[in-house]
């Protein structure tokens, strides 16, 4: 057995903890019984799109979606920043990535520099109105982490964090953003018959 499937196997326990001790009524199916809900990545995409509705529900009424959150993070922990190496870091393609930074930008809570040395690099800084955007919003961010978190014991969550830190470090080779989406077919030319 490798560390990482003993991590993921630790993970689940304490994630599950709790679960064993109320079962499903006598004779009633239970989605939770069936096998692919102790598979890990269908775990990991469970917890993603729970904590993606948790953290949208934190930030309704304000102009800002979970993808450009997440760039103005970045922005603001990492200034001068270049765009290629912003979307290496939040994982999403430099095409989209652009137009996250081109959205933060037109609100004024991003501002684009020239690279001193190559002219064809631009810098990334979060502007004053962008920091005080990410220091108006912080505290419900982290708040619906730890509604997140909150089925878990304080010593449990750290431990989660720390588990979920270690995979993805060990892991990070397999990041590409795009990665599993459908490929799109190349249209044929039809043509159409001459008469």
């Amino acid at each position: 057995m490798t560390a990482l499937t003993i991590v993921i196997i630790i993970i689940l326990i304490i994630v599950m903890d709790g679960t064993v001790d109320n079962p499903p009524r006598s004779g009633v199916s239970s989605v939770g019984d069936a096998p692919y809900r102790r598979v890990p990545a269908y775990l990991i995409r469970r917890i993603q799109l729970i904590s993606t509705s948790m953290i949208a529900e934190a930030f309704e009424g304000e102009n800002m979606s979970l993808s450009e959150w997440a760039v103005l993070t970045i922005i603001e922990n990492h200034p001068d920043i270049d765009q290629s190496r912003l979307a290496e870091i939040v994982s999403i393609d430099r095409v989209n990535t652009g137009r996250l930074v081109d959205q933060l930008e037109s609100k004024g809570l991003v501002e684009r520099r020239s690279d001193k040395t190559d002219r064809r690099v631009w810098r990334l800084r979060c502007t004053r109105r962008g920091l005080q955007t990410r220091k108006q919003l912080l505290p419900r961010a982290l708040a619906s982490q730890d509604k997140l978190l909150a089925c878990l014991r304080p010593t449990d969550r750290k431990i989660f964090v720390e588990f979920m830190f270690q995979i993805v470090t060990a892991n990070e080779k397999y990041i590409r953003p795009g990665a599993g989406r459908r490929k799109r077919k190349a249209r044929q030319k039809v043509r159409k018959p001459h008469v």
